[in-house]
């Protein structure tokens, strides 16, 4: 549905907050959510009103990169703490890539137990609308994945020349973030591709009854798609199916860890270019779980895997996917700076945000020059 600039900013001050504010906290991680405060706006008191001028200039701002941070881990994995992606990764952004510059949309403002409207009966809803908003008379979504959608969607409205690069929380975020997009770019007539970093398919219908998780994503935005092998995935390998099953029955091509390190990063992107070009693709979308990295690299996430991708391996296939098309949207996800699965400490923390920052700076770097 079309609404006005003017709805659409109200909507923003309302669904949104302030970055690093999307986890709702008094105490906890105040010092590090001040400290990206002073980064950002040389203050730590009065942001609310400084980030709502601040949107109202979206339109003239020079850059095409928009961050949203999607500080939600109810539809993760087993180990949980992504939810703290969006505040560690901006700071890790401004502190190792300060070359790297955006417009910062905020936070959506996430309560940590739920996950999608559609779960919810009426009276949730209106008794959460209160709770967010004061009211239930706007009708605004309260569930991360639905608010989400909704403000991606009047932001393709109004600024069909720019793209967001979604900071998560678990994968289950990629699927408004990429629906949002699909939709934009098929209505603008823009053939597009989804190009998928990721230890695990994500490929589920449903896990344990909910369709819409971290595994199960990618399977409900392949409508989206122009065909289902423009969904094209890197560094699969924890699956309990073979290649062969996943490609068959879904569609999606594939391109294992195994296969990246047998036959090179370089003669996997050619292959993957030659792909996009016959299908006539104009623009892309990179979706990337930092467990697609090997857990040399990114431990600090919730299902760290071995045998998996170098950063220079899926740096390598970005950097010659972005000389041939454009990248206009993106997103870093699974990020979770307190989840120490590798028994290191500090160091796990720190490596995983230092390589999620390279790759991040290289997307919003990206979706500038596009």
């Amino acid at each position: 549905m079309s609404i006005s600039k003017e709805q659409f900013y109200n909507k923003m001050t309302q669904c949104l907050c302030p970055p690093g504010d999307g986890v709702f906290t008094v105490n906890t991680a105040k010092e590090r959510k001040d400290a990206l405060r002073t980064k950002l706006y040389g203050q730590t008191e009065g942001i609310e009103q400084i980030w709502k001028e601040s949107l109202l200039k979206i339109e003239e701002s020079e850059h095409k990169a928009a961050i949203l941070g999607i500080s939600s881990d109810c539809g993760g994995g087993i180990l949980r703490g992504a939810n703290w992606g969006p505040l560690f990764l901006r700071s890790t952004l401004i502190e190792q890539q300060p070359h790297i510059d955006a417009f910062d949309l905020g936070d959506v403002r996430v309560i940590p137990h739920l996950l999608h409207d559609k779960y919810l009966n009426e009276v949730t809803i209106e008794n959460c609308q209160k709770a967010l908003y004061q009211s239930s008379e706007e009708g605004y979504h309260v569930s991360p994945l639905s608010i989400t959608e909704d403000v991606c969607d009047g932001f393709y409205q109004h600024y069909p020349n720019k793209g967001i690069f979604g900071i998560g929380g678990d994968h289950s975020i990629s699927y408004p973030l990429t629906k949002s997009y699909l939709k934009a770019k098929r209505d603008a007539g823009k053939r597009t591709a989804i190009i998928h970093f990721d230890a695990h398919t994500d490929l589920l219908v449903e896990r344990l009854g909910i369709d819409l998780c971290f595994g199960s994503w990618c399977t409900h935005i392949l409508e989206f798609l122009p065909a289902p092998h423009h969904l094209i995935q890197f560094g699969i390998r924890s699956s309990g199916k073979d290649k062969s099953h996943w490609e068959s029955t879904f569609g999606v091509k594939q391109h294992w860890a195994h296969e990246i390190r047998e036959r090179g990063a370089h003669a996997i992107v050619d292959d993957v270019i030659a792909q996009l070009q016959a299908d006539n693709v104009d623009e892309l979308y990179v979706s990337f779980d930092i467990d697609a990295l090997d857990e040399q690299w990114a431990s600090a996430t919730g299902t760290p895997e071995g045998n998996g991708m170098t950063p220079d391996e899926a740096m390598v296939i970005l950097k010659a996917l972005s000389e041939r098309f454009p990248i206009t949207g993106a997103d870093m996800m699974e990020i979770a700076p307190f989840t120490d699965s590798s028994l290191v400490g500090q160091s796990s923390s720190e490596t995983t945000l230092r390589e999620g920052a390279k790759i991040s700076a290289f997307l919003l770097d990206a979706i500038n020059r596009s």
